[in-house]
């Protein structure tokens, strides 16, 4: 199965929340790779690559996040893959 990535911007009470954390120790546990940081605008940023049905399950969470947080919105922009290896949190 081919790999694909998906760049994702939460927004909403995303930050102080273990946002970052928690994504990582998901996309970590389903094989997931990528990046997410926190944005200067107050939103969290992040890049999620690897099989379909693992990176839909790392955005379906990103819609609510971790305990704490309040997603108000979640920008998802498909994007050509680039053979991420590894995730890491900035």
């Amino acid at each position: 199965m081919s790999s694909v990535r998906m760049h994702v911007r939460a927004r909403g009470r995303v930050q102080g929340v273990f946002f970052r954390a928690e994504a990582r120790a998901r996309a970590e546990s389903l094989g997931v790779a990528g990046w997410i940081r926190n944005a200067e605008d107050g939103s969290v940023e992040a890049v999620f690559e690897g099989e379909p049905e693992q990176v839909e399950s790392m955005v379906d969470w990103c819609r609510r996040g971790p305990v704490g947080a309040r997603v108000v919105q979640l920008d998802v922009a498909p994007e050509e893959p680039h053979a991420e290896q590894g995730f890491r949190v900035s």
